[in-house]
């Protein structure tokens, strides 16, 4: 397990992994009504954001962060936590990586 607070409190699970003590698993791809509504509880919420496609599993990771899940499985670790940190900034719980102004 790795956690990874981008100024969410959110941790990247590797897949497979069990569900930890006190967090509900919302289950693979659910509907973003159910996450709204455990995410409104008091648990933390696990999301299975498991794709052979890197790109849909990131999106996937960054999608739910928004809707309120806290905890991830994924095996693409690496581009979860950099969309996690742009979820992060996005929302205001962090500044962004970089600022560059598209002035021309």
């Amino acid at each position: 397990m790795e956690t990874h607070d981008a100024g969410l409190g959110c941790e990247v699970l590797e897949p497979g992994a069990a569900a930890p003590a006190g967090a509900v698993d919302a289950g693979h791809r659910p509907s973003a009504a159910r996450v709204r509504a455990l995410a409104a509880g008091p648990l933390p919420v696990l999301v299975r954001c498991e794709a052979e496609d890197e790109a849909e599993s990131t999106a996937l990771v960054a999608l739910y962060a928004w809707l309120g899940a806290r905890l991830f499985t994924t095996g693409h670790p690496r581009s979860a936590r950099q969309a996690l940190d742009m979820v992060a900034s996005v929302a205001g719980g962090r500044p962004p990586a970089a600022v560059r102004r598209g002035l021309a």
